[in-house]
């Protein structure tokens, strides 16, 4: 690899083997419970989030690093002169990137891109794996950051809701979306689009249809896929996530399925069993 660097923050979800193995920076956006401060994957997970939530019986607010956060993640990097590449989550839904930024502007021009991803979870590291590849290439961080500008738009996630109840209360569907998907039993295909979560289809009945829909609406669209990879993320959904890989090999061929635990903020917003799906078009 090259004299680069690259950092993403918490909220790409990627396993603890991927960072090690690519040498990845995470940096932590804070998970907060009344006066209490955590950092995702720091100090809690989705696991004791979600005691936390049963024990208060609130959910947490979130909360983005800040920009001195940034300024001292990036400083030793940039003193033993490497240059820097910053993936993040979507600036429509959090002021992550804007004190990417900040703390950037801190530094001698060119050194730092920051890199808004307009996406979530490991709809961001697809673009920090790219990024990885990239790297490995030897290209520049211009040439890095030019390439992954183009990718954003290609980026497919989706994931199953199991409750809306996490949605509504954090101010992502209103109220009668999250009666109607209770009394009705729908299991809602979320979808990120431009970088905001949106609602997609609504399947009633049991889970497993609308996994599977999620499934056939990649097998629908497979001639534009980049096979190199696929993600399937789940927040203490592992069953739910197996099946999904299930029928994903026996329906596509992907060089590598990739297999995420998704962390607290995504969790906080999503809710106990979800389950994603992430991937790239050519």
């Amino acid at each position: 690899m090259n004299n680069i660097k690259i950092f993403t923050d918490s909220t790409s979800d990627l396993t603890p083997e991927i960072i090690k193995k690519y040498d990845i920076s995470i940096i932590p956006l804070y998970v907060i419970f009344n006066e209490d401060s955590y950092k995702d994957g720091i100090n809690i997970d989705a696991k004791k989030l979600y005691k936390k939530v049963d024990k208060y019986g609130i959910l947490p607010r979130t909360s983005a690093p800040s920009p001195s956060d940034f300024y001292n993640s990036f400083k030793p990097f940039i003193d033993k002169g490497k240059d820097i590449i910053y993936i993040g989550l979507s600036s429509k839904l959090s002021s992550t990137i804007q004190n990417a930024k900040l703390a950037a502007s801190e530094f001698p021009d060119g050194r730092i891109k920051i890199i808004d991803s307009l996406n979530l979870s490991t709809g961001i590291g697809l673009l920090v794996l790219k990024a990885i590849d990239y790297s490995k290439e030897g290209l520049s961080i211009d040439e890095i950051s030019n390439k992954l500008y183009k990718l954003i738009p290609r980026v497919r996630t989706s994931f199953v809701i199991d409750t809306l109840d996490y949605l509504y209360k954090g101010g992502r569907c209103n109220a009668i979306q999250s009666f109607i998907g209770g009394v009705f039993k729908i299991k809602p295909i979320v979808k990120v689009v431009n970088g905001e979560i949106l609602l997609g289809q609504k399947s009633r009945g049991k889970k497993k249809k609308a996994l599977n829909t999620m499934v056939e609406n990649m097998v629908k669209n497979k001639d534009k896929i980049d096979k190199e990879r696929v993600v399937i993320g789940h927040s203490e959904g592992l069953k739910d996530c197996l099946y999904l890989k299930k029928q994903i090999l026996r329906k596509m061929d992907f060089n590598e399925i990739i297999m995420i635990k998704a962390g607290c903020v995504i969790s906080s917003h999503c809710g106990e069993n979800t389950v994603g799906l992430y991937y790239l078009e050519k």
